[in-house]
């Protein structure tokens, strides 16, 4: 393992971190549920996570929990609906990357030994929030007062990467077919019709070259995870048939400045940047993992984040699509879940989402879409759009048997 600067200004090495474990977890079906709110789906999905680690309740001594949309207190609420109440609360924003961000604070607060169980969890109810369209962006961000949204600036990172790399549109929607394939056996996901290349490409265009498949939609879930110590794991009552899923790597990042000259912001750096910390801690590399969840809320960011994330070279993404390498059965199983795009992306509850899938596969638990020989898995969440910046935020994961 290797520490980073601020480790090092606090006279730690991560070596000296304890060892951090995840012993439960649980989820809400994604979708639209305008009738429930926030911490109502927060309360089932922790509720679940509870029940699946057999822990006792009371036996938690804190709680990170990730939204964005969803007011104060979204925290509390949910323990309290539990009838936890008492123990610090920490609500956290980070836009996509919230859930990822509470699931980190959790992490590092276990293997800096201030805690010893903890659960982490992440929320939101968009039907609550919005009648449709993209999310909301901050008015006062130049790019956005000129008429920026989010499906527009992956229409011009996918323009520029087809015009660099020379790939079609067709790539793009094979992209979406394979999410939709792997999200037909996923019983949580917001959608599981199968779709085929030509039915994607005949869809409403939203930005050119994305049409309404190749965006991620918008919906509700919740998921959650408690975290345990290794110092703990023995000694703690809870359901030791259930297979603990230790954390080898967990690094968050904010984004740096961008080129000025750029014609948009590449997110793609923040995530090299952040993935290279999480390989460093874990001692292992791209090529030992097995499985990923990484953020494709666009169709051309799969591309691109596989790319960032050290899978293939640069302006080799495409091939893992165009060739099945990142289905079920390909070299690295890629979003197995559906991924944003399919699965959906219920935003400060994604990186949770995406967390609760991978501990499953590593289990051998995803009853009908069960990548074989996962051993070693990765998470990958990033979080919006800033001026001059590459992304607000990013987080990555790597956990293993």
């Amino acid at each position: 393992m290797v520490f980073n600067k601020h480790d090092i200004q606090r006279g730690l090495k991560m070596a000296d971190l304890r060892d951090v474990y995840i012993i439960g977890v649980g989820q809400h079906p994604c979708g639209k549920f305008p009738t429930k709110a926030a911490h109502v789906l927060g309360r089932e999905a922790a509720w679940a996570a509870i029940k699946d680690s057999g822990i006792y309740a009371r036996d938690i001594e804190m709680g990170f929990c990730g939204h964005v949309y969803q007011g104060m207190g979204v925290g509390q609420r949910t323990l309290k609906d539990i009838g936890l109440v008492g123990q610090p609360v920490i609500n956290i924003e980070g836009a996509c990357g919230s859930g990822t961000l509470a699931f980190w604070e959790a992490w590092r607060t276990i293997a800096y030994g201030q805690s010893d169980i903890i659960l982490a969890w992440g929320v939101e109810n968009l039907s609550k929030v919005l009648s449709g369209g993209p999310l909301p962006l901050e008015e006062d961000d130049i790019e956005v007062a000129l008429g920026m949204s989010m499906p527009g600036l992956y229409a011009m990172r996918a323009k520029r990467y087809m015009e660099e790399y020379g790939i079609s549109a067709e790539t793009l929607a094979k992209v979406v077919v394979k999410s939709r394939r792997h999200a037909a056996k996923n019983p949580i996901a917001q959608f599981r019709k199968e779709t085929t290349v030509e039915q994607v490409m005949a869809d409403p265009v939203i930005a050119d070259p994305l049409t309404r498949s190749m965006c991620c939609p918008v919906g509700d879930s919740s998921a959650a995870a408690v975290l345990v110590s290794g110092d703990m794991l023995d000694k703690i009552k809870r359901d030791k048939s259930r297979l603990p899923i230790k954390v080898l790597g967990c690094a968050a990042q904010s984004g740096g400045y961008s080129s000025a000259t750029g014609l948009t912001c590449d997110p793609s750096e923040n995530v090299a940047r952040t993935s290279k910390m999480a390989y460093e801690q874990a001692g292992l590399g791209p090529q030992d993992m097995d499985i990923a969840e990484i953020h494709d809320a666009f169709a051309i960011a799969e591309i691109i984040v596989a790319e960032a994330l050290g899978f293939v070279g640069k302006g080799e993404g495409s091939r893992l699509i165009e060739e099945e390498k990142s289905n079920f059965d390909g070299d690295i199983a890629i979003n197995p879940s559906g991924g944003l795009l399919s699965r959906g992306h219920p935003v400060g509850a994604t990186g949770l989402l995406q967390t609760v899938e991978i501990v499953n596969q590593l289990r051998g638990e995803a009853t009908g879409f069960q990548v074989p020989d996962a051993n070693v898995g990765l998470i990958e969440t990033m979080g919006g759009a800033q001026p001059a910046m590459d992304g607000i935020t990013c987080v990555v994961s790597i956990l293993g048997k």
